[in-house]
């Protein structure tokens, strides 16, 4: 089985955004994955952790936002008995219970400011400190970071430092959000359609032409999460049904609504892959050449626009 399989999609931002991550698999480089939240930045971290030469060793996820602040050094660098009041006795740090193998710190957005400077310390040196502790100790392990805020404001407005993000992003992996690849949802729900009739003894649903088109249209605020949970719902309520627009939550449809209401196909028809050409060229005169704003304009990831420009020959700045 490959490593990515779990990474469903065809569209060219994934398949570009798998490339890159097997690449930096086979190194030891520390990574930073970027993405919204429910886009699947774990997933991608235990890809790239099982199709590593650590393959074999610990991997150790912390979600870096769900301990309390006071608790979070302790967690990472361990401490050393009467560190502070209930330290009873010396505690190993995560970074100790992954030595030789890959640590995965999810939301490193949420690390305190005193954490991330010895954080910065371990990459510079693999030397870490223990709470309570004089003498430093030194392991070899893969730090794989995730954030789903835009680290670069919060260095701007003091809440991360900018050295940490330097060293963090030595290679950046962006997850692109749901609606920025909607080429995919159809195979990803089919996917999930499959995973959740197995788990319930139930025949699966499938979509509708129309259904798929209105699932498109729609914004996805929690992402690829949000298309699974939708699918176990229909999966357990339409058991073997087709699913219709009407059968989906109500925001689907109003966001259907409020999509098939901006534009109407004029009464001649008109040229598709022209009018797609002409909205790219517009997005990329209005940002002055700047691709990641120009995609944000259209509403995909950069890697796709970058395939759509490839694919209508337009000449770029």
């Amino acid at each position: 089985m490959d490593n990515f399989d779990p990474i469903i999609g065809q569209s060219p931002a994934i398949e570009a955004l798998i490339r890159s991550a097997r690449i930096v698999a086979a190194t030891d480089v520390t990574v930073l994955i970027k993405g919204e939240t429910g886009t699947g930045k774990e997933v991608l971290a235990t890809a790239i952790q099982k199709d590593s030469p650590r393959a074999n060793k610990p991997f150790i996820a912390l979600n870096c936002a769900a301990l309390p602040e006071g608790l979070v050094e302790s967690e990472i660098f361990g401490h050393k008995k009467g560190a502070f009041t209930g330290a009873v006795s010396d505690k190993q740090g995560l970074f100790q219970a992954a030595d030789g193998g890959t640590l995965f710190l999810d939301e490193i957005n949420s690390l305190p400011l005193g954490i991330q400077a010895k954080l910065l310390r371990f990459l510079e040196s693999g030397e870490c400190l223990p709470v309570g502790g004089t003498k430093p100790y030194m392991v070899n392990v893969r730090v794989i970071a995730a954030s789903n805020a835009d680290l670069t404001k919060l260095i701007e407005n003091g809440q991360f430092r900018q050295d940490l993000y330097f060293r963090l992003n030595v290679v950046p992996l962006e997850l692109p959000a749901l609606h920025q690849r909607t080429e995919d949802i159809e195979i990803l729900a089919k996917h999930f359609f499959t995973h959740f009739s197995a788990a319930h003894s139930l025949e699966p649903p499938t979509f509708s032409r129309q259904t798929i088109k209105t699932l498109r249209s729609y914004k996805w605020p929690g992402n690829v999460r949000e298309l699974r949970n939708l699918c176990e719902r229909l999966s357990i309520l339409l058991a073997g049904k087709v699913i219709e627009p009407e059968n989906l939550p109500h925001e689907f449809n109003r966001s259907a609504i409020t999509v098939s209401s901006d534009f109407t196909l004029p009464e001649l028809g008109l040229q598709l892959d022209a009018l797609e050409a002409d909205m790219i060229l517009q997005a990329l005169n209005r940002t002055k050449g700047n691709r990641s704003k120009s995609a944000r304009l259209l509403g995909i990831s950069r890697d796709t626009l970058l395939y759509r420009i490839q694919k209508h020959g337009l000449a770029t700045h």
